[in-house]
């Protein structure tokens, strides 16, 4: 069975360059390298409104290694570092 043109690949929001957008598909906190555990990053960046279904845009990225990033969630905007970010699977 093959995928529909317009279907895209899943990415790990941490690794989007500015400018992107697109819907959170799931998260995957399990092995980020963030100094939270996978239950407490999961429970923040659930708190912090990104759920499945969400739409993202990175609005911006730091100057020093490209992080953190500023992400639109909905018609929230939010930093997050880009480790975290990782645990954020976007299509």
């Amino acid at each position: 069975m093959t995928e529909p043109n317009n279907a895209r690949a899943q990415l790990p929001l941490g690794l989007a360059s500015r400018g992107y957008s697109g819907v959170i598909h799931h998260l995957a906190a399990g092995d980020t390298g963030s100094v939270l555990s996978a239950v407490e990053l999961e429970s923040r960046l659930i708190e912090l409104g990104f759920v499945e279904g969400a739409r993202v845009e990175v609005l911006h990225e730091g100057i020093v290694g490209r992080d953190p990033i500023a992400v639109r969630v909905e018609n929230v905007t939010i930093a997050v570092r880009r480790r975290e970010a990782m645990a954020i699977i976007v299509v």
